[in-house]
């Protein structure tokens, strides 16, 4: 499994940023973009835009993504006059959250701030009350998410003879409006410290609330009614990472895991690497890790290429994307039939 930072590395990173973060909502008409990209609000000094945020305002003003991306690097000026144009023309309520004098998101509204420092301080003492056997394994902080991974060694079922993997769970949020805060299982197999995420058994609650208060532009500050409707929330949060470590839900996945043992590869390894890249949408490094490890491993099975999926998660730099392959292991379990026959008798 991909390592990150430490857990007092992130608990430092966290508290950091709940210092320096601000959220705004404010019409499209009081925002406007300049030359160098900047988006200004009324009176504040410009802020710098995420590639993220970029993608958020580009996607909301349906302007094309190449076009958007042309026109910020060859013709800024004109990059500028056509979103403060969508901005002013279509006048709309946005969020927008910054952070260290950059808007890192362009949201809705609606959109409802579920908080990384909040989630870890719901999330921390309830792993901690869970007892002995319980271990935070790697966490992080990326641009768009926070992860918390976590196993209980106490709970463990053998694949096969002398394959024993260890229950846990995958704790992930986002601020910025890239996907839920969910809860997922996480199966972590000792031998080689893989994880796989079973996203088909995740638990997600998602970032929609009430419409802000009417106004034209103004810094959200948590008042007495946010900060008692989030606490209710981040109990049931609570109540879900207590409920996630679960021996049935556990034993059902290993269980499919078992039968994929018995999925042989019976053509030509490399083309079958070769389709489940082209399905997965593979680049050719991580296609090439996969290939080495499946052959490593010895195993020419669908339990071979998941293990081989997710052994190639450690050899990625970005930790985001280590966390989609582990999540990619578990889609070869769910494959239908027929694609993972053609895959398995390729030649």
């Amino acid at each position: 499994m991909k390592s990150g930072k430490t857990l007092s590395e992130l608990a430092l990173e966290l508290e950091r940023q709940s210092e320096t973060k601000k959220d705004f909502i404010a019409s499209t008409e009081v925002l406007e973009m300049n030359d160098k990209a900047e988006i200004t609000l009324e009176d504040n000094a410009p802020l710098s835009v995420t590639e993220h945020a970029h993608t958020q305002i580009a996607a909301r003003l349906d302007i094309p993504a190449k076009y958007y991306a042309r026109m910020r690097s060859s013709a800024p000026e004109l990059l500028a006059a056509n979103v403060n144009e969508w901005f002013h023309q279509k006048p709309e309520r946005r969020m927008l959250r910054t952070l260290d004098g950059s808007m890192r998101a362009f949201l809705s509204d609606r959109y409802r701030r579920l908080d990384n420092y909040d989630l870890a301080s719901a999330v921390l003492p309830v792993l901690k009350e869970m007892g002995e056997g319980l271990k935070i394994v790697s966490t992080e902080l990326t641009d768009s998410k926070m992860y918390i991974k976590v196993i209980n060694e106490r709970l463990e079922l053998e694949v096969k003879q002398g394959d024993v993997v260890q229950a846990g769970m995958v704790i992930s949020n986002s601020e910025v409006g890239l996907g839920s805060l969910k809860v997922e299982p996480l199966i972590y197999r000792l031998i080689c410290t893989n994880g796989m995420i079973a996203q088909d058994h995740s638990q997600k609650r998602y970032h929609v609330g009430r419409n802000a208060e009417e106004g034209e532009a103004y810094e959200l500050f948590r008042d007495e009614t946010i900060k008692a409707d989030d606490h209710a929330f981040f109990l049931k949060v609570q109540d879900t990472v207590r409920a996630a470590v679960d021996i049935t839900k556990f034993t059902t996945i290993v269980e499919r895991m078992r039968e994929a043992t018995e999925q042989k590869i019976e053509g030509n390894p490399v083309k079958s690497v070769e389709l489940l890249t082209k399905s997965f949408g593979y680049n050719g490094e991580e296609s090439s890790g996969i290939l080495q490890h499946l052959i490593q491993g010895g195993d020419l099975s669908a339990y071979g290429m998941l293990n081989a999926i997710t052994r190639t998660s450690q050899d990625v730099d970005d930790y985001e994307r280590a966390t989609a392959l582990e999540r990619d292991g578990s889609r070869v379990l769910s494959l239908p039939a027929s694609s993972w026959k053609e895959i398995a008798i390729a030649k």
